[in-house]
Protein backbone atom coordinates (compact mmCIF):
# COMPACT_ATOMS: atom_id res chain seq x y z
CA UNK A 1 0.00 0.00 0.00
CA UNK A 2 1.57 3.03 -0.93
CA UNK A 3 2.17 5.72 1.93
CA UNK A 4 1.26 8.91 2.29
CA UNK A 5 2.51 12.38 3.99
CA UNK A 6 -0.53 11.84 6.45
CA UNK A 7 1.05 8.83 7.47
CA UNK A 8 2.42 8.64 11.03
CA UNK A 9 4.44 5.90 10.74
CA UNK A 10 6.66 7.77 7.88
CA UNK A 11 6.48 10.99 8.80
CA UNK A 12 8.27 10.24 11.96
CA UNK A 13 10.91 8.19 9.70
CA UNK A 14 11.47 11.69 7.63
CA UNK A 15 12.21 13.46 10.89
CA UNK A 16 14.59 10.84 11.88
CA UNK A 17 16.25 11.46 8.50
CA UNK A 18 16.19 15.32 8.43
CA UNK A 19 18.01 15.33 12.09
CA UNK A 20 20.08 12.55 11.13
CA UNK A 21 21.53 14.50 8.44
CA UNK A 22 21.57 17.68 9.94
CA UNK A 23 23.88 16.76 12.76
CA UNK A 24 26.00 14.78 10.40
CA UNK A 25 26.65 18.61 8.39
CA UNK A 26 27.05 20.41 11.73
CA UNK A 27 29.80 17.79 12.78
CA UNK A 28 31.33 18.21 9.73
CA UNK A 29 31.41 21.80 9.85
CA UNK A 30 33.12 21.71 13.03
CA UNK A 31 35.81 19.53 11.93
CA UNK A 32 36.86 22.05 9.40
CA UNK A 33 36.86 24.84 11.68
CA UNK A 34 38.86 23.13 14.17
CA UNK A 35 41.47 21.63 11.53
CA UNK A 36 41.72 25.36 9.69
CA UNK A 37 42.42 26.79 13.32
CA UNK A 38 45.31 24.00 14.52
CA UNK A 39 46.82 23.54 11.50
CA UNK A 40 46.76 27.34 9.92
CA UNK A 41 50.26 29.09 9.39
CA UNK A 42 51.14 31.23 11.84
CA UNK A 43 52.72 34.57 10.46
CA UNK A 44 55.80 35.53 13.03
CA UNK A 45 56.70 39.26 13.01
CA UNK A 46 60.09 40.36 14.54
CA UNK A 47 61.17 43.51 15.71
CA UNK A 48 63.86 45.55 15.81
CA UNK A 49 65.24 47.00 18.75
CA UNK A 50 68.10 48.89 18.27
CA UNK A 51 70.22 50.18 21.26
CA UNK A 52 71.24 54.14 20.42
CA UNK A 53 71.98 55.20 24.18
CA UNK A 54 74.67 53.01 25.79
CA UNK A 55 75.32 55.27 28.96
CA UNK A 56 76.55 53.18 31.81
CA UNK A 57 73.02 53.05 33.67
CA UNK A 58 72.32 51.81 37.09
CA UNK A 59 69.44 50.32 38.12
CA UNK A 60 70.05 50.90 41.94
CA UNK A 61 70.35 54.45 41.50
CA UNK A 62 68.53 55.20 37.91
CA UNK A 63 64.54 55.77 38.88
CA UNK A 64 63.71 56.54 35.39
CA UNK A 65 65.05 53.90 33.74
CA UNK A 66 62.85 50.88 32.55
CA UNK A 67 63.75 47.46 33.16
CA UNK A 68 61.58 46.03 29.98
CA UNK A 69 64.38 46.52 27.32
CA UNK A 70 61.40 49.15 26.43
CA UNK A 71 64.77 51.82 26.74
CA UNK A 72 68.56 52.01 25.77
CA UNK A 73 70.18 49.80 28.82
CA UNK A 74 73.30 48.19 29.23
CA UNK A 75 73.82 44.89 31.10
CA UNK A 76 76.70 45.81 32.50
CA UNK A 77 76.92 48.69 35.19
CA UNK A 78 81.55 49.19 34.92
CA UNK A 79 82.69 49.79 31.46
CA UNK A 80 85.66 47.14 30.55
CA UNK A 81 88.70 47.36 31.68
CA UNK A 82 87.54 50.09 34.58
CA UNK A 83 89.10 48.11 36.95
CA UNK A 84 91.17 49.11 39.53
CA UNK A 85 91.89 46.78 42.49
CA UNK A 86 91.48 42.92 42.63
CA UNK A 87 88.27 43.70 44.41
CA UNK A 88 86.57 44.89 42.01
CA UNK A 89 87.43 42.27 39.81
CA UNK A 90 86.15 39.56 42.07
CA UNK A 91 82.86 41.22 41.77
CA UNK A 92 79.98 40.19 39.17
CA UNK A 93 79.61 43.42 36.92
CA UNK A 94 75.85 42.90 36.12
CA UNK A 95 73.14 45.57 36.23
CA UNK A 96 71.53 44.15 38.89
CA UNK A 97 70.02 44.96 42.38
CA UNK A 98 72.24 42.58 44.42
CA UNK A 99 76.07 42.10 44.06
CA UNK A 100 77.07 39.29 44.24
CA UNK A 101 80.95 38.28 45.77
CA UNK A 102 82.50 34.94 44.95
CA UNK A 103 85.81 35.72 47.13
CA UNK A 104 84.12 34.60 50.44
CA UNK A 105 86.09 36.71 52.59
CA UNK A 106 89.74 35.08 52.96
CA UNK A 107 89.97 34.00 49.37
CA UNK A 108 90.43 30.48 49.58
CA UNK A 109 87.15 29.13 49.38
CA UNK A 110 84.36 30.36 47.89
CA UNK A 111 80.94 29.79 49.36
CA UNK A 112 79.69 27.26 46.06
CA UNK A 113 82.69 24.91 46.96
CA UNK A 114 82.24 24.64 50.57
CA UNK A 115 78.78 23.58 49.94
CA UNK A 116 80.10 21.05 47.99
CA UNK A 117 82.34 19.56 50.53
CA UNK A 118 79.95 19.91 53.13
CA UNK A 119 77.43 17.49 50.95
CA UNK A 120 80.36 15.56 50.15
CA UNK A 121 81.01 15.18 53.85
CA UNK A 122 77.31 14.26 55.08
CA UNK A 123 77.43 11.60 52.28
CA UNK A 124 80.50 10.17 54.31
CA UNK A 125 79.50 11.34 57.83
CA UNK A 126 78.58 7.13 58.66
CA UNK A 127 81.28 5.67 57.32
CA UNK A 128 83.25 8.33 59.42
CA UNK A 129 81.62 7.77 62.80
CA UNK A 130 81.76 4.05 62.35
CA UNK A 131 85.29 4.00 61.27
CA UNK A 132 87.23 6.39 63.03
CA UNK A 133 85.35 6.98 66.35
CA UNK A 134 84.18 4.58 69.50
CA UNK A 135 80.56 3.63 68.03
CA UNK A 136 82.18 0.51 66.42
CA UNK A 137 83.26 -1.32 70.21
CA UNK A 138 79.85 0.35 71.27
CA UNK A 139 77.32 -1.13 69.10
CA UNK A 140 79.06 -4.84 69.19
CA UNK A 141 79.26 -4.75 72.71
CA UNK A 142 75.90 -3.86 72.75
CA UNK A 143 74.34 -6.67 70.55
CA UNK A 144 76.54 -8.97 72.46
CA UNK A 145 74.77 -8.11 75.01
CA UNK A 146 71.09 -8.61 73.65
CA UNK A 147 71.60 -12.19 72.59
CA UNK A 148 73.64 -13.21 75.77
CA UNK A 149 70.22 -12.01 77.45
CA UNK A 150 68.06 -13.82 74.65
CA UNK A 151 65.76 -11.27 74.25
CA UNK A 152 65.98 -10.80 70.35
CA UNK A 153 64.15 -7.62 69.63
CA UNK A 154 64.27 -5.78 73.03
CA UNK A 155 65.59 -3.56 73.25
CA UNK A 156 65.39 -2.72 69.26
CA UNK A 157 68.08 -1.73 67.17
CA UNK A 158 66.34 1.70 67.22
CA UNK A 159 67.17 2.06 70.21
CA UNK A 160 70.75 0.43 70.28
CA UNK A 161 72.16 2.57 67.53
CA UNK A 162 70.70 5.68 69.79
CA UNK A 163 72.60 4.88 72.85
CA UNK A 164 75.85 3.80 70.97
CA UNK A 165 75.05 7.46 69.02
CA UNK A 166 75.03 9.30 72.24
CA UNK A 167 77.70 7.20 74.00
CA UNK A 168 80.29 7.91 71.08
CA UNK A 169 79.01 11.90 71.14
CA UNK A 170 80.12 11.78 75.17
CA UNK A 171 83.38 9.90 74.63
CA UNK A 172 84.51 12.33 71.48
CA UNK A 173 83.46 15.28 72.76
CA UNK A 174 87.01 15.97 73.84
CA UNK A 175 88.50 14.95 70.51
CA UNK A 176 85.98 17.23 68.31
CA UNK A 177 86.29 19.86 70.92
CA UNK A 178 90.00 20.21 70.38
CA UNK A 179 89.52 19.85 66.31
CA UNK A 180 87.07 23.02 66.77
CA UNK A 181 89.28 24.94 68.52
CA UNK A 182 92.58 23.98 66.72
CA UNK A 183 91.31 23.70 62.89
CA UNK A 184 88.03 24.88 62.33
CA UNK A 185 87.95 28.42 64.18
CA UNK A 186 91.63 29.15 62.79
CA UNK A 187 90.38 28.41 59.41
CA UNK A 188 87.23 30.67 59.59
CA UNK A 189 89.23 33.47 60.57
CA UNK A 190 91.77 33.33 57.70
CA UNK A 191 94.55 31.88 59.44
CA UNK A 192 95.21 29.24 57.40
CA UNK A 193 94.94 27.33 53.99
CA UNK A 194 92.88 24.37 53.61
CA UNK A 195 95.94 21.66 53.36
CA UNK A 196 96.74 23.13 56.98
CA UNK A 197 93.02 22.86 58.21
CA UNK A 198 93.02 19.32 57.08
CA UNK A 199 96.06 18.11 58.99
CA UNK A 200 95.06 19.97 62.01
CA UNK A 201 91.16 18.60 62.06
CA UNK A 202 92.47 15.20 61.65
CA UNK A 203 95.61 15.38 64.58
CA UNK A 204 92.87 14.55 67.16
CA UNK A 205 91.31 11.87 65.65
CA UNK A 206 95.41 10.35 65.12
CA UNK A 207 95.63 10.64 68.61
CA UNK A 208 92.28 9.08 69.72
CA UNK A 209 93.12 5.97 67.42
CA UNK A 210 96.69 5.38 68.39
CA UNK A 211 95.54 5.35 72.17
CA UNK A 212 93.19 2.34 71.51
CA UNK A 213 95.28 0.45 68.80
CA UNK A 214 97.03 -1.91 69.57
CA UNK A 215 101.57 -1.96 68.32
CA UNK A 216 100.91 -5.62 66.41
CA UNK A 217 97.83 -4.71 64.34
CA UNK A 218 99.88 -1.10 63.45
CA UNK A 219 102.96 -2.79 62.64
CA UNK A 220 100.62 -5.82 60.29
CA UNK A 221 99.69 -3.13 58.58
CA UNK A 222 102.81 -1.36 58.03
CA UNK A 223 104.69 -4.31 57.19
CA UNK A 224 101.31 -4.58 54.30
CA UNK A 225 101.76 -1.29 53.19
CA UNK A 226 105.85 -2.05 52.91
CA UNK A 227 107.14 0.77 55.34
CA UNK A 228 109.35 0.83 58.30
CA UNK A 229 108.08 1.82 61.69
CA UNK A 230 110.04 3.35 64.70
CA UNK A 231 106.94 3.29 67.05
CA UNK A 232 106.25 7.03 66.97
CA UNK A 233 102.68 8.20 65.85
CA UNK A 234 103.64 10.90 63.42
CA UNK A 235 105.49 8.05 61.36
CA UNK A 236 102.00 6.49 60.94
CA UNK A 237 100.05 7.23 57.95
CA UNK A 238 96.21 7.88 58.15
CA UNK A 239 95.54 4.77 55.74
CA UNK A 240 97.71 2.81 58.05
CA UNK A 241 96.00 3.96 61.24
CA UNK A 242 92.29 3.97 60.62
CA UNK A 243 92.53 0.05 59.46
CA UNK A 244 94.61 -0.84 62.31
CA UNK A 245 92.28 0.79 64.60
CA UNK A 246 89.20 -0.72 62.88
CA UNK A 247 90.55 -4.44 63.51
CA UNK A 248 91.79 -3.10 67.25
CA UNK A 249 88.04 -2.25 68.20
CA UNK A 250 87.01 -5.43 66.75
CA UNK A 251 89.27 -7.68 69.20
CA UNK A 252 88.37 -5.59 72.19
CA UNK A 253 84.54 -5.62 71.19
CA UNK A 254 84.67 -9.41 70.91
CA UNK A 255 87.06 -9.85 74.45
CA UNK A 256 83.96 -7.49 76.24
CA UNK A 257 81.12 -9.19 74.20
CA UNK A 258 82.77 -13.02 75.72
CA UNK A 259 83.09 -11.76 79.39
CA UNK A 260 79.29 -10.53 79.06
CA UNK A 261 78.60 -14.13 77.96
CA UNK A 262 79.78 -16.02 80.52
CA UNK A 263 77.19 -15.47 83.53
CA UNK A 264 74.30 -16.21 81.23
CA UNK A 265 76.03 -19.51 79.77
CA UNK A 266 76.07 -20.54 83.50
CA UNK A 267 72.47 -20.15 84.06
CA UNK A 268 71.25 -21.62 80.71
CA UNK A 269 73.33 -24.53 82.27
CA UNK A 270 72.00 -25.00 85.48
CA UNK A 271 68.39 -24.70 83.87
CA UNK A 272 68.92 -27.42 81.03
CA UNK A 273 70.40 -29.87 83.85
CA UNK A 274 67.66 -29.44 85.95
CA UNK A 275 65.15 -30.20 82.98
CA UNK A 276 67.15 -32.97 82.01
CA UNK A 277 67.15 -34.43 86.01
CA UNK A 278 63.21 -34.12 85.92
CA UNK A 279 62.84 -35.65 82.71
CA UNK A 280 61.79 -32.64 80.81
CA UNK A 281 63.79 -33.02 77.95
CA UNK A 282 61.04 -31.64 75.52
CA UNK A 283 60.87 -28.60 77.15
CA UNK A 284 63.63 -26.11 75.52
CA UNK A 285 65.99 -24.72 78.39
CA UNK A 286 66.07 -20.97 76.87
CA UNK A 287 61.90 -20.75 77.56
CA UNK A 288 62.43 -21.41 81.06
CA UNK A 289 66.21 -19.82 81.92
CA UNK A 290 65.09 -16.20 79.81
CA UNK A 291 62.99 -14.94 82.49
CA UNK A 292 66.36 -15.32 85.62
CA UNK A 293 68.52 -14.01 82.95
CA UNK A 294 66.43 -11.13 82.87
CA UNK A 295 65.74 -11.19 86.67
CA UNK A 296 69.34 -11.39 87.09
CA UNK A 297 70.47 -8.81 84.44
CA UNK A 298 68.10 -6.06 86.04
CA UNK A 299 69.41 -7.35 89.89
CA UNK A 300 72.79 -6.93 88.97
CA UNK A 301 72.06 -3.29 87.84
CA UNK A 302 73.58 -4.81 84.03
CA UNK A 303 73.17 -1.88 81.96
CA UNK A 304 74.71 1.11 84.32
CA UNK A 305 77.95 -2.30 84.94
CA UNK A 306 77.84 -2.56 80.61
CA UNK A 307 77.67 0.79 79.72
CA UNK A 308 80.17 2.24 82.46
CA UNK A 309 82.60 -0.04 81.87
CA UNK A 310 82.38 0.58 78.02
CA UNK A 311 82.82 4.08 78.79
CA UNK A 312 86.04 3.66 81.24
CA UNK A 313 87.47 1.36 78.65
CA UNK A 314 88.45 4.66 76.60
CA UNK A 315 90.20 6.51 79.09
Amino acid sequence: MKRSWGDGKFNTHFICLVRKSLKQLLFAILFVISFSVVFSPVKATATENVIVDTTPTDPTTDDDDELMGTRGERTNINDPGSSETPEDLQELNIANTVTITYDNGNGSLNGALRILITLTLISLAPTLLVMMTSFTRIIVALHFTRTAIGTQTSPPNLVMIGIALFMTLFIMQPTLQEAYNTAVIPFENGDMDQQEFIEEAVKPFRQFMYGQTQTKDVRLFMEINGLTWDGELEDIPTVVLVPSFIVSELRTAFIIGFLIYIPFIVIDMVVASVLMSMGMMMLPPTTISLPFKILLFVLADGWSLIIGNLVKSFY
